[in-house]
């Protein structure tokens, strides 16, 4: 019966009430997937899992299509930079989140990955393939946590250093890497090699419907996915409360810095996080989840997205350029003051190979994208 529900709403439209529900070909495209995973109009998101081999999956959540906000209000940027935010004032930092919020659409679901890539998923990726990444490729390098850093003074040094010899085997944390860590010190290129891997190895196993394709999310798919179906422009996916961020996410917080009886000398949150670098992915459980129930789309990671960085603001469509590509980066991460992991910050890496310990990725199944 759930099946002949499903097929019959994919295909026709239902009526219900006074009004018509009709569907477009693209969400036909993945009734395959929804028919098992998504139970009617109505009904909250569906999540999947991809088996990667060796006991190793990686679960994905369906998001409808949809409208949102992109960008920032004033009165949130002159928080973001206020004493409670701290980020530093006088900068363009916030100018890339656009002059005003921009109503947006995106206009076919897609499944987003329920956490960060983790480092048993990316892992699998390597075995099974040998891919090598950006920073560990001659002449490669990524920037890590420096362990000589001296916090002194009100304004301390930066404490992140390039690194030949460091990767996303050993990113320098100063303490043993969990598979369940997200991946980090990897790049846009090495993101869009384990979407092209996944793509490839799900389109052998006949689980792929024709047009879908694995691969980072657009800066579009993105910021709706981590406004969690929030109908308004918050700081935050739960509001403009941060206090109301306790038990949520992994971000600047009274927690002491490996070997150290100091914590981040910058603004932060309050209380203890848990965690002074990255925290396991998912590990605040239901509570850190938003309305999409996608977890850590704030802290802990900054998530590397498709599009190419436009200073004035994000785009609907993907957005890209043949020169000088500088990926988009969103989310914050676990050094991050609370004024620079809101949903609209955003950030431009250095090039397509740049990498850094503050840096995953979430991979996304949808519509196949132009390059």
């Amino acid at each position: 019966m759930k099946s002949l529900l499903v097929l019959s709403i994919l295909g026709m439209g239902v009526l219900m009430g006074p009004t018509v529900y009709s569907f477009s070909s693209d969400q036909l495209a993945l009734s395959s997937l929804i028919t098992d995973h998504f139970d009617a109009i109505g009904a909250e998101p569906k999540s999947r899992k991809v088996e990667l081999g060796k006991g190793v999956s990686l679960e994905l959540v369906y998001i409808s299509a949809g409208k949102f906000y992109m960008g920032s209000t004033p009165e949130e940027k002159a928080w973001a930079t206020g004493p409670e935010g701290g980020a530093t004032a006088g900068t363009e930092r916030e100018s890339y989140e656009g002059q005003l919020p921009r109503l947006m659409e995106v206009k076919n679901g897609f499944w987003m990955g329920r956490t960060e890539v983790t480092v048993g998923q990316f892992r699998r990726f390597v075995e099974e393939t040998g891919y090598v990444s950006d920073a560990e490729k001659p002449g490669g390098m990524t920037q890590v946590f420096d362990p000589e850093w001296k916090i002194s003074g009100l304004a301390p040094p930066h404490p992140w250093i390039k690194a030949e010899n460091k990767s996303w085997r050993d990113p320098n944390f100063g303490f043993p890497l969990r598979d369940d860590y997200p991946v980090v010190c990897v790049s846009w290129n090495d993101g869009n090699a384990f979407g092209k891997w996944l793509t490839e190895k799900e389109r052998v196993a006949g689980r792929l419907p024709e047009g879908m394709e694995y691969r980072l999310p657009t800066e579009a798919e993105w910021a709706y996915s981590c406004r969690g179906g929030n109908e308004e422009s918050t700081y935050y996916w739960w509001g403009n409360d941060l206090r109301d961020g306790e038990g949520r996410f992994n971000i600047s917080s009274v927690d002491f810095l490996p070997g150290r009886n100091k914590t981040w000398p910058l603004a932060k949150v309050p209380w203890s996080d848990g965690f002074s670098f990255v925290s396991p992915v998912d590990y605040f459980g239901e509570k850190g989840r938003n309305g999409f129930g996608l977890a850590d789309m704030l802290g802990n990671v900054w998530e590397i997205v498709l599009d190419h960085f436009d200073p004035k603001g994000g785009h609907e469509a993907f957005y890209s350029v043949k020169e000088n590509y500088k990926p988009v980066c969103r989310g914050g991460n676990y050094f991050d003051v609370p004024g620079n992991a809101r949903s609209a910050v955003r950030l431009g890496l250095h090039s397509t190979s740049y990498s850094d310990s503050r840096d995953g990725f979430r991979i996304c199944l949808g519509k196949v994208v132009e390059k």
